[in-house]
């Protein structure tokens, strides 16, 4: 007679735990590359405002933001 385990016996009883991880890695990892593309957009406004940059290189930079492979002038 075959004995199943608390959460479906030991053939499957290591998938539940795997698929809480990923569940996990995934809420703690989503949206983490948009809050950092929003942060260096701030910086780049900001370094703008200030005047450190010209306009030229503020578009260029925003572009290469974007993803814009073709960021020359």
């Amino acid at each position: 007679m075959m004995h199943y385990g608390p959460i479906f016996g030991m053939g499957w009883g290591w998938i539940v735990p795997l698929l809480v991880l990923a569940g996990l890695i995934y809420l703690f990892t989503r949206g983490t590359s948009r809050r950092s593309a929003d942060e260096a957009r701030r910086i780049l406004d900001e370094r703008f405002a200030r005047g450190e940059i010209d306009e030229a290189e503020y578009r260029k930079r925003i572009r290469i933001l974007k993803g814009d492979n073709d960021a020359s002038p």
